[in-house]
C-alpha cells in the first residue's frame, strides 16, 4: 500500500476529528459510542481540539465550539457568582471540566473537578482569537459579562495558591501546569477590551510558577502536561523551556509515546502499576510541534516519522501499553488527532519552503 502524503493524512484526520463534534459544537473526546466514558465532553479538550481547525483555517468550526463553551459558562452563572462570594471548600462548587456534549449538563459522579487550567485555557484562547487572529468570538453583552466573571472567579480561588487536579483530574495539589494556564489565560484575556484584569492576579500567578519550576508540583519532579507552559501557553523563558524539554525527553519519551509521569497507574501494564506507564500518542505531537517551533526541524521529522507509524485506520489512539503495539480503546482520542493534524501541517509547510 502506497504511503499517504502529508496532505492526504492531515484530510484523513480532519474528517476523523470533525466526526466527534456533536450538533451544538462540543467535540467528544473519544469516538460517540466509546465504552470507557469518553463520549462526553471536556473544557480541555475542547481547547486542544480545535486547534487543529485553527491551523486548517476551518474557522466555522472553532467559533461554533466556542459559542457553546461560553453557553456553558452562562448556564451554570449562578455557580460562578457563588464561587466569587465565597471561595469554594468542595470540589463540586467549582467549574466542572466536562459536560454532556448536547444538554451542556454536568456530571456528578465522584470525579476531579477542580481543574483550574480548565478555566485558564478557555480564557487563553479567547483572547488570543479576539485580539490576535482577529475572530469574534465574544458577541454579546452576556459573553462580556460572564469572561469578566472568570477572572474574578480565578481570584477568588486564589489560583495561584489552589490545589486542584490538574490536567489528570488525579491528586489535588498546587500543579505548574494549572498555575500556568492562568496565568497565560489572564495575561490574554486581559488585552480584550472591556475585560479587567489586575495586574496583581498576574503577578501572583507568575511568581508562584517560578517558585514550583521546574517541577510540576511537590510529589511530581516531571510531567508531560509541563510541555503546555511552553507550547501553547508561552509562559516559560528559554532556560526554562529547554530544562522542561530536556526532563520530558530523559524521564518520559518511550517508543510510541510519552508517559504522563513517572508511576502513572493509569493503563499501566504491570500489575503492580509500579513500572510500565502507558505511552501517550499525543506527546510526541506536541514535542513535535514544540521542536519545529524551535528551529529543530531534524528533531521534528523524527517524531513525525514515528507518529505516522504508530497510526491506525481509526485514528490516533490515546496511549499504547508499555512496550507493545496494543492501544487502549479511547481510539481515536480527539486531542492526539488534533496535535498530529497541526504536527504534519508544519512539516509540510515546512517541506515546500
Amino acid at each position: 500500500m502506497a504511503k499517504l502524503t502529508y496532505a492526504q493524512l492531515i484530510d484523513k484526520h480532519v474528517r476523523i476529528l470533525k466526526s466527534l463534534q456533536y450538533p451544538s459544537g462540543l467535540f467528544a473526546a473519544s469516538s460517540k459510542d466509546a465504552p470507557t466514558g469518553y463520549d462526553k465532553s471536556w473544557l480541555r479538550d475542547n481547547f486542544y481540539e480545535t486547534l487543529a481547525f485553527e491551523v486548517i483555517g476551518d474557522w466555522g468550526t472553532v467559533e461554533k465550539t466556542y459559542r457553546a463553551i461560553l453557553n456553558i459558562f452562562l448556564k451554570y452563572e449562578w455557580k460562578i457568582d457563588q464561587a466569587i462570594r465565597e471561595r469554594p471548600k468542595y470540589s463540586h462548587e467549582y467549574i466542572h471540566a466536562r459536560f454532556h456534549p448536547e444538554t451542556f449538563e454536568e456530571f456528578w459522579e465522584s470525579w476531579g473537578n477542580k481543574q483550574n487550567d480548565a478555566v485558564g485555557c478557555i480564557l487563553y484562547r479567547i483572547g488570543e482569537l479576539e485580539m490576535h487572529l482577529n475572530r469574534s468570538i465574544l458577541k454579546t453583552h452576556d459573553h462580556y459579562r460572564i469572561v469578566n466573571k472568570l477572572v474574578r472567579y480565578l481570584e477568588s480561588l486564589q489560583y495561584w495558591q489552589d490545589c486542584d487536579s490538574g490536567m489528570w483530574e488525579e491528586d489535588e495539589e498546587l500543579h505548574a501546569s494549572s498555575v500556568g494556564a492562568c496565568v497565560a489565560g489572564l495575561k490574554s484575556i486581559a488585552k480584550v477590551p472591556h475585560v479587567e484584569v489586575p495586574l496583581t492576579l498576574i503577578r501572583k500567578g507568575q511568581i508562584a510558577l517560578n517558585n514550583l519550576l521546574p517541577r510540576e508540583s511537590k510529589r511530581k519532579f516531571v510531567d508531560l502536561s509541563l510541555l503546555s507552559l511552553i507550547c501553547p501557553y508561552n509562559v516559560v523563558n528559554q532556560n526554562q523551556a529547554r530544562e522542561i524539554l530536556e526532563n520530558v525527553e530523559y524521564h518520559l519519551l518511550r517508543d510510541k509515546g510519552v508517559i504522563r509521569y513517572k508511576g502513572d497507574r493509569y493503563y499501566n501494564k504491570n500489575e503492580d502499576g509500579v513500572s510500565e506507564e502507558a505511552e501517550w500518542t499525543f506527546g510526541l505531537s506536541w514535542l513535535a510541534i514544540i521542536y519545529q517551533n524551535m528551529g529543530y526541524y531534524e528533531k521534528a521529522f523524527e517524531l513525525v516519522k514515528t507518529l505516522i507509524s504508530i497510526d491506525t485506520p481509526l485514528g490516533m489512539p490515546e496511549l499504547y501499553f508499555s512496550n507493545s503495539s496494543e492501544f487502549n480503546a479511547n481510539t481515536p482520542l480527539g486531542w492526539s488527532e488534533s496535535l498530529f493534524i497541526i504536527a504534519l501541517w508544519q512539516m509540510e509547510r515546512k517541506e515546500k519552503v
